[in-house]
């Protein structure tokens, strides 16, 4: 009777909330179908709470029951670090997979990795989200690193991460494989019960924005883009409403004042709150199109949660968004800022959503949790 082959998922999971950890529950979930014996090392503690701008970092879901989900690490305790360094050592599981999004896990994650190899079996494969964060704070390429040095080798979900790694880890095997869908939601369900849910009115026009609200992703800019449509000479352009979806991971206030200003509160629909995992279908099914008019980003989650709710996407020419969104095919490119915003929105309706219903299907495709696991697999066997 042959031993199954062990593997670790290191990163955000349940009691943990978010996309990361959606992730790595529903990547778990693709090893296990492949054979492997797999469980998944999350944190005790994340972020102090200081530097976490949310309300909780903390899941209401039930807790998965087919996953082995243990929570260890505590990502401010060097005395951990080693407890679960050592403990991953004595596992000696065939691979190690983690998650690196930001420097501040540079020093925890570099320490436990260390120790967990020196088990001469184990082989860690980095699924890199940013190497170069969104947000820059001082000491944060020493940390990137120090961690950079402990995988062998490096999965990126764009082009441009795979770019940024290049700085880091030159030499290193390193693979562009693009963010799988999130099938994890649910299925699609139609407009009419997504928006009736909600209690949004069936016959209005309505663009999504979805997901945490922080400054690079440009909301600022999509409202002064609302106002432009809230006065535009047509009545039909004037009647598009935006769903706001998503909590803030910043100053609201900011937010909140600009929409007086701008006059645009009749125009939006404010879900400000978090969306939890039972509700994610409600807000990606209610919407005409999903919008991401980000200032900058590598790879987006939001990108392959819209493809599998098969949503037409606008997005902003920035990072590794535009080579996710074919433009004409399953949505629209356009610059980052206001009119240019407002103006992809008006052309998305006068094409239609149906115009790009066949290019989201075939697209789509592309995204597969299973080429994302025996990329990694083939990186050890």
């Amino acid at each position: 009777m042959s031993i199954k082959k062990k593997i670790v998922i290191i990163g955000p999971a349940h009691p943990l909330r978010g996309g990361l950890a959606s992730y790595d529950e529903r990547l778990a979930r693709e090893f296990l179908n492949e054979g492997f014996e797999t469980i998944i090392y999350t944190f005790s503690l994340q972020y102090p709470s200081f530097l976490f701008p949310g309300t909780t970092q903390y899941s209401t879901e039930p807790a998965p029951k087919d996953l082995d989900i243990r929570v260890k690490i505590n990502s401010v305790n060097p005395f951990n670090w080693i407890r679960v360094g050592r403990e991953l050592r004595e596992l000696a599981p065939d691979i190690i997979v983690v998650r690196y999004w930001l420097p501040f896990m540079g020093a925890c994650l570099g320490k436990i990795l260390r120790i967990a190899k020196k088990s001469g079996k184990t082989r860690v494969v980095c699924i890199a989200d940013n190497v170069i964060p969104h947000e820059k704070r001082p000491g944060d390429q020493l940390l990137t690193k120090y961690f950079i040095s402990s995988p062998d080798a490096f999965i990126t979900m764009s082009e441009k991460v795979l770019g940024d790694l290049v700085q880091f880890a030159p030499g290193k095997p390193a693979k562009f494989v693009a963010h799988p869908l999130y099938d994890n939601f649910g299925m699609k369900i139609s407009k009419h019960d997504a928006r009736e849910n909600l209690g949004i009115d069936q016959h209005i026009k309505v663009v999504l924005f979805f997901g945490f609200i922080r400054h690079y992703k440009g909301l600022d800019l999509l409202l002064e883009a609302m106002h432009i449509l809230a006065n535009d000479e047509e009545q039909w352009v004037r009647e598009i409403r935006l769903m706001i979806a998503g909590e803030y991971y910043e100053d609201e206030k900011k937010y909140l004042d600009l929409i007086d200003k701008l006059k645009i509160r009749h125009a939006l629909i404010l879900r400000t709150n978090f969306i939890s995992d039972s509700e994610v279908k409600y807000y990606l099914c209610a919407a005409d199109c999903v919008i991401q008019p980000y200032r900058s980003a590598t790879q987006s989650g939001v990108t392959p949660l819209a493809y599998h709710f098969e949503k037409p996407m606008i997005v902003t020419n920035v990072g590794g968004l535009p080579a996710l969104v074919p433009n004409g095919k399953v949505g629209l490119v356009t610059e980052a800022n206001p009119a240019a915003i407002a103006a992809s929105i008006k052309r998305f309706y006068e094409f239609g959503e149906s115009h790009f219903e066949n290019g989201i299907k075939a697209e789509k495709q592309k995204y597969s949790w299973k080429k994302m696991a025996e990329t990694i697999i083939n990186f050890y066997f």
